[in-house]
């Protein structure tokens, strides 16, 4: 297990047993919770993505509750509706006993903060968005002028970075159902974003990434910058190693790519993540179940064959160690997560 939170973020502080409680629900099945957990098919055209909506409150969570956000980013709290934060509310409160139910409704206003501060997965949702950005950055300071985000989910960087962005075309790829909720959230939020923001709604299993980007203004002839964060694990390998293609065949010379993956080595041999892992099983109860990784020791010559270069591959200690959060104030994600960095030659 990664470590918890610590270090200044403090989870239900003075209620050691809620803490822990808070603790245990994270390593249960389901313990990111959607509308109904009766049906756990995989994601149905009809629901958005609910480890998205999750990874945008815990976005806006560490934005608030950690003593030096690496990210400043509290849209999740306006993108995410009541109804659907009620939501997650109502299932943390129904895996919990009847007294330590009783302690969390004495605070209610702390309940999925203090739920996703404790949530394994959410020292990699702060790192791979902090490092995205600055890897993003640097493209732009070399004249990279397009985004791509593929399964955007409800990242915000249009929203909360209009300096930034102002110079850029970004196109925003994603399942249709969580991409429409997350327009008509927008626009409940009563905002309008520039034409230079595109929204693509796609499903990538049955379209490609190059028919997706020719429905749009994207220009295949000049560099972008593609990010690809908390999908790969997903899909099939073949299904990833395909992405990575299309990324290197849609992009120019220059274009680059920063991607998130999992070690292989938590993955049995038929290719499925080790049923009592904790966050394997979370997410498989939202309909979304992990299912490949890659070999740190063979990324780079799995990108050769997809037409990129490796540029960078950080494990999990790496990106804290990059952005100093190892000791005072740690936030360190699994040194079996990966986020790297690949360039088309």
């Amino acid at each position: 297990m990664p470590p918890e939170p610590s270090g200044g973020i403090l989870i239900c502080a003075g209620i050691p047993d809620i803490a822990k409680c808070y603790r245990d629900i994270a390593k249960r099945p389901g313990t990111i919770p959607i509308t109904s957990q009766t049906d756990e098919r995989s994601m149905i055209e009809a629901t958005p993505s609910r480890t998205a909506l999750a990874t945008a409150l815990m976005r806006a969570v560490h934005t608030r509750r950690d003593p030096s956000p690496l990210i400043d980013d509290d849209w999740g709290d306006r993108l995410v509706s009541k109804v659907e934060r009620d939501r997650f509310s109502e299932r943390i409160l129904s895996r919990m006993d009847a007294a330590a139910r009783a302690a969390a409704l004495r605070q209610p206003g702390s309940l999925l903060d203090d739920f996703f501060l404790a949530n394994g997965a959410y020292p990699g949702v702060v790192m791979r968005s902090r490092y995205a950005e600055d890897a993003l950055e640097a493209a732009t300071k070399r004249g990279t002028r397009q985004y791509v985000l593929i399964g955007a989910g409800f990242d915000s960087f249009a929203l909360r970075r209009p300096a930034f962005s102002k110079g850029l075309e970004i196109f925003e790829i994603d399942h249709p159902a969580t991409q429409a909720l997350k327009i008509q959230r927008i626009a409940e939020c009563g905002i309008t974003l520039p034409p230079s923001v595109h929204f693509i709604a796609a499903d990538l299993a049955s379209e490609t990434l190059a028919a997706a980007l020719a429905r749009s203004s994207f220009r295949s002839s000049e560099p972008a910058f593609f990010s690809w964060l908390g999908v790969t694990v997903y899909l099939t390998r073949a299904a990833n190693m395909a992405t990575l293609g299309a990324v290197a065949a849609c992009g120019a010379p220059g274009s680059e790519l920063v991607f998130t993956y999992v070690d292989q080595v938590e993955f049995s041999e038929g290719g499925r993540r080790s049923p009592d892992h904790p966050n394997a099983q979370a997410v498989a109860r939202l309909g979304e179940p992990y299912i490949s990784g890659f070999d740190p020791g063979e990324i780079g010559n799995d990108l050769r064959r997809a037409g990129l270069d490796l540029v960078e591959d950080l494990d999990g200690h790496r990106m804290a160690e990059r952005y100093g959060r190892t000791t005072s104030n740690p936030l360190c994600p699994p040194a079996t997560m990966h986020i790297a960095l690949a360039r088309r030659p």
